[in-house]
């Protein structure tokens, strides 16, 4: 290597040694879902700790695993948050980018539920019959798709209510509307057969005829202003609204939860993975970037603390669903002991 060429590269270590002496705080990134409980617990550790509070961002669980995956280093995020778990071909690009040794966390769980108010009679709905009242566009035979014609619950399906189908939900923007979506619309719309081939076939198309909410009135876009929509709730006995399952359970003296696929959105319900409308949270962490940027294996400390994500937990005052105690016990492990994904 030439004097020139040798001074380059020097300069650049001593540029690079800076930067990872810059990063003292952990950087967080991913899903929007997971953003407010992983914020509630990044304040608190600032606070108990000596530590810097850390930098949560929300990005989306797939914007924040390619962040994740892009490689070891202080320029890379530490941990992304994922209201999924990581799929396989995000762990061969992770490999790929030499980010080896993952350590998951799942921390809970989350329940999105259809309330009504509760001086109204319960509505008992299938997945089935929920896509076919909110779908954009709704299956016709076989291969063929039509507007949603239905203006009644009773035209969905006989043996539902005479009532005039009116959703007050959340805008695209909504970690809560990726939920219902994924969940419920497509939990329905794939029990027509024809519906889920498509999705090896074509799958932005199946999204698309899946994922697609009607605008014709039926469901409103009310805002993230989930008081007022409970609001219009009580004085629209025939109206639903969408909601995570925390605002029902702190509005149940005025709004109920309807059953889905004959489960209760109850909190047991959700814990245990009965309620068809629920999905396990998690984070990932960068075990390479442990002991490079301060204070991680104490922020894993901190969110696997009982009295963060237990059943008397802050964290269930956000609205986070507890894991049974033999699923805590495990990640707790996981968490002290350091053990990578897939060990």
């Amino acid at each position: 290597m030439n004097t020139k060429l040798l001074a380059t590269a020097l300069v650049a270590g001593v540029l690079v040694a800076g930067v990872a002496e810059a990063r003292d705080q952990i950087r967080i990134v991913g899903s929007s879902t997971v953003y407010p409980f992983a914020t509630a617990v990044a304040e608190t550790f600032g606070k108990i700790t000596k530590f810097k509070t850390p930098v949560v961002e929300s990005t989306g669980s797939g914007g924040g695993l390619k962040l994740f995956c892009a490689g070891v280093g202080v320029e890379h995020p530490d941990i992304t948050n994922s209201s999924r778990r990581i799929k396989s071909s995000e762990v061969e690009r992770c490999k790929n980018n030499g980010v080896t040794d993952i350590i998951e966390m799942k921390v809970g769980y989350d329940g999105i539920v259809l309330a009504n108010a509760k001086t109204a009679p319960q509505m008992k709905l299938t997945r089935k019959q929920l896509y076919l009242a909110l779908a954009k566009h709704i299956p016709q035979g076989e291969g063929k798709l039509v507007p949603n014609p239905y203006k009644t619950w009773a035209e969905v399906d006989s043996s539902l209510p005479n009532n005039k189908i009116e959703v007050l939900g959340p805008p695209p923007t909504s970690g809560t509307r990726d939920a219902f979506v994924e969940l419920a619309m497509e939990g329905g719309c794939k029990k027509f057969d024809w519906i889920k081939a498509m999705k090896k076939a074509d799958k932005k198309k199946y999204k698309a005829v899946c994922h697609s909410i009607r605008e014709d009135g039926a469901f409103v876009e009310a805002g993230e202003n989930d008081n007022l929509i409970v609001q219009k709730l009580a004085e629209n006995k025939g109206a639903f609204g969408i909601f995570g399952f925390s605002f029902l359970d702190q509005n149940a003296n005025v709004i109920q939860g309807t059953n889905m696929d004959g489960v209760d959105p109850t909190f047991e319900n959700i814990a245990d993975g009965q309620y068809p409308v629920s999905r396990p949270l998690y984070f990932y962490v960068k075990k390479a970037h442990i002991g490079t940027i301060p204070g991680i294996e104490q922020y894993l400390t901190e969110w696997t603390s009982e009295k963060t994500w237990g059943p008397d937990g802050y964290l269930t005052d956000k609205g986070l669903i507890p894991m049974p105690d033999a699923e805590r016990d495990m990640f707790h492990d996981a968490a002290t002991k350091l053990i990578p994904y897939g060990s």
